[in-house]
């Protein structure tokens, strides 16, 4: 069944809230860290790597130190100057590897020119790789076996539950095949039984497609790039994107608006998307130190 029985004509669309439900998430961790922390001795530790001095990244990565604190884990930022060479970084990412207290180890994009950040994913325990980029835990994706999920992807799968809890057979629209979210929440939209369409800039007529789709998610990088055409009436509609403007001003990649007439859900920007983002950092956290003790990983989410 598609989405569009979902709402009636001539209403705006639901504004899906990312705060609540990730505030929600976050409760649910902080009790599973309260069972790590009592029942086994275990504080979760989450290392964020930050080399060079690009502001949005300070900023990103004082929240997710915040976050981990909130939720009763140990939070480490390792800040390096943007000189930093590569040997440097590596030998930084060896010792997180070996050191028994961090559970997780995030590397904090995009790396000084001087870096080659494949290079140094590769070089991190996959085990640890809460960012889910390494290639052992993309493959264990593609797979359909355990492993650390990429987090944005993995909270968009969690919003959309919030509103259907069963995804089976809607067509999901992918605009966007990076890495880090399009080509990751596809498999997951598989693994949840959609029927999934990717698009990209070398897609032709790439809203007659959109209009398809039951679940459209966008994540290109391109303010306001998908208008009120591209939309299914009644459709979720998920905005990764999330761009400055001129003015100083936060936009995503749906012209929100236009968009909010026809869809049945969509995802503001900010407090949509975003800060799942950093509730699933923080889960991924709790299911590898909890895998590297050999315990149950806990269902969150």
């Amino acid at each position: 069944m598609g989405t569009a029985k979902m709402k009636h004509t001539n209403q705006q669309a639901v504004v899906i809230d990312g705060k609540a439900v990730a505030k929600k998430l976050r409760d649910s961790i902080k009790r599973h860290v309260q069972v790590l922390v009592e029942d086994h001795k275990i504080m979760p530790g989450l290392a964020v790597v930050l080399v060079g001095d690009d502001p949005a990244s300070a900023i990103y990565v004082a929240n997710k130190e915040k976050a981990a604190k909130e939720v009763g884990m140990r939070g480490i930022v390792h800040r390096m100057p943007q000189n930093t060479s590569q040997d440097e970084l590596l030998k930084l990412v060896h010792a997180l590897n070996a050191d028994g207290k961090v559970h997780g180890v995030l590397i904090q994009m995009p790396l000084p020119k001087q870096i080659d950040s494949a290079t140094v994913l590769k070089a991190l325990d996959p085990a640890k790789d809460v960012d889910g980029l390494h290639i052992e835990n993309m493959g264990r994706l593609m797979s359909d076996m355990p492993g650390l999920v990429p987090c944005t992807p993995m909270g968009c799968i969690i919003l959309l539950k919030t509103i259907t809890q069963n995804l089976s057979g809607l067509h999901a629209v992918v605009v966007g095949r990076s890495q880090l979210v399009g080509k990751p929440v596809a498999q997951l939209l598989l693994r949840e039984n959609c029927t999934v369409t990717t698009c990209h800039s070398r897609t032709p007529n790439i809203a007659h497609i959109a209009r398809e789709a039951d679940i459209l998610i966008v994540a290109t990088g391109k303010p306001h790039l998908a208008k009120a055409d591209w939309i299914k009436p009644g459709a979720i509609v998920l905005d990764v994107g999330i761009n400055r403007m001129d003015d100083g001003k936060l936009a995503g990649d749906v012209d929100f608006d236009a968009v909010a007439k026809v869809a049945g859900y969509i995802t503001p920007v900010p407090g949509g998307v975003g800060p799942m983002t950093i509730a699933c950092l923080l889960g991924n956290t709790v299911a590898a130190a909890c895998r590297q003790n050999e315990l149950t990983v806990p269902h969150i989410g």
